[in-house]
């Protein structure tokens, strides 16, 4: 039966804080998440390369190199833990033997790390939603849905402590609303489809978790949001419309944690803050140290409340120092050295509150990630149940919360901001609170060749 979430975990702003959470996750190395420490949490990829038969030796063995170069690192600087994140390259989920093979040279990279240098380490499997390679994307079955869960499965089997995925489900339809910054087809894709499609695919995932001995830890919005944060940034739409985006995310995220997820979140769902105060579970961020992947205007603020610290992603490859993921394992370490020695002084509201006041006010996506903010608008959707009505609710409450702010001068924003906020305020308006009502009305403006209705429970 999948939980409800119908009041804060989080209620007080100074228990709001990173490294810490009501629920932390104790990895089979013994690290505590969300126990009072914050870890680096690290990411790597390949260098630009074709994987084949041909060439799956070699990557297998620059994955070999990169896990031994940054566990090697993290020891040298006495980092207390690492949670070591593998994104699977698509060709490594489609052939699920590649990506097995990979996730097993990690594996005992991090035994061989605990033995030689006594590094307590812990390795989250994130394999590509490939569904969306067919066209349109088949949501529920198939070959694609078939390879990914064959991948989680034996990656759980053979010792992966933590299983997530950055799903797609209502992309079909949100792609284009993003491009036309239409918050009402936006909110149908999200709202309707990405949380039907949530519930689906995050109970099996949570049901292979729990059979395989490991944790389903959560989900990320980054093919939603934060796409409309790189869209943001670089001036195609409004930065506040992917400031309302980005709490949109959060109804959708938090199914996954419905279904018994229990973090840490994915890094790049920077809608974790929500999900951390309503459900107390921890959630990985990332920021400035994720430069390397994409650039964004929350480079600090992220890492406010964060318990684990993130790069995001690197390729292998040579920059001036070392390799590339060692050196953003080096930058990771030493800003959750800072973090952890903060609150070991008695000085983390301070750091947590310096991360936030150097972002909030710059712009309007890192005012919807303040502590207070949060627990604002976090303690007015847990009085909604209702999937679709909840995510109908994040868009009314950040319009106000944006209108307000921007009003009395807290936070810069574009001259047109407020006609943005007036805009889709009355779109938001005029969407009815039966999610079928909703697709009848919205359907003859949907493209019906790029999606089965069929496969988020809809009639074609």
């Amino acid at each position: 039966m999948a939980k409800k979430f119908d009041k804060l975990a989080i209620n007080n702003l100074d228990d709001f804080i990173y490294g810490s959470c009501p629920n932390p996750v104790t990895t089979k190395s013994g690290m505590v998440i969300g126990g009072g420490t914050i870890y680096p949490e690290i990411n790597f990829t390949l260098p630009g390369m074709d994987v084949n038969d041909a060439t799956i030796d070699k990557a297998l063995g620059i994955y070999s190199n990169i896990i031994d170069g940054v566990l090697k690192r993290a020891a040298e600087l006495y980092a207390p833990g690492v949670l070591v994140e593998f994104e699977t390259v698509p060709d490594f989920t489609e052939h699920p033997k590649y990506g097995i093979d990979a996730n097993r040279i990690l594996i005992n990279g991090i035994k061989e790390a605990a033995d030689k240098y006594g590094l307590k380490a812990a390795l989250r499997t994130t394999p590509n939603d490939l569904r969306e390679m067919s066209r349109p994307p088949v949501m529920r079955g198939g070959k694609y849905w078939d390879t990914m869960l064959e991948l989680y499965e034996q990656c759980a089997k053979d010792g992966s402590d933590f299983l997530s995925i950055e799903s797609t489900g209502g992309k079909e339809i949100n792609d284009e609303a993003l491009v036309k910054a239409d918050i009402r087809k936006a909110i149908f894709a999200m709202g309707v489809l990405g949380c039907r499609d949530m519930e689906y695919l995050w109970g099996n995932l949570v049901k292979l978790s729990d059979a395989n001995g490991c944790f389903a830890a959560g989900d990320s919005a980054c093919g939603f949001a934060n796409t409309a944060m790189v869209l943001a940034e670089k001036g195609f739409i409004p930065h506040v419309f992917a400031a309302v985006m980005r709490v949109v995310a959060v109804p959708r995220a938090l199914v996954a944690f419905e279904q018994g997820a229990v973090g840490p979140s994915k890094d790049c769902a920077y809608e974790g803050p929500y999900l951390k105060a309503i459900t107390g579970s921890p959630i990985a961020m990332e920021g400035k140290t994720a430069a390397g992947a994409h650039l964004s205007p929350v480079g600090n603020i992220a890492a406010a409340v964060a318990d684990t610290w993130s790069n995001e992603s690197i390729q292998q490859v040579k920059l001036l120092s070392e390799m590339a993921p060692v050196v953003g394992m080096e930058q990771l370490v030493y800003d959750c050295r800072l973090m952890n020695v903060a609150k070991e002084k008695g000085q983390g509201l301070m750091m947590r509150d310096l991360l936030v006041e150097s972002d909030a006010p710059l712009d309007v996506q890192a005012w919807v990630l303040r502590p207070d903010v949060v627990l604002k608008i976090a303690g007015g959707l847990v009085k909604e149940q209702d999937n679709f009505l909840r995510t109908k609710l994040a868009a009314k409450l950040t319009i106000n919360e944006l209108r307000d702010a921007i009003k009395a001068e807290k936070v810069k924003a574009d001259r047109r901001d407020m006609k943005w906020l007036d805009k889709m305020e009355k779109a938001v308006d005029k969407i009815p609170d039966d999610p079928e009502q909703f697709y009848a009305e919205i359907k003859p403006e949907l493209d019906m060749d790029k999606w089965h209705p069929e496969g988020y429970g809809l009639k074609a």
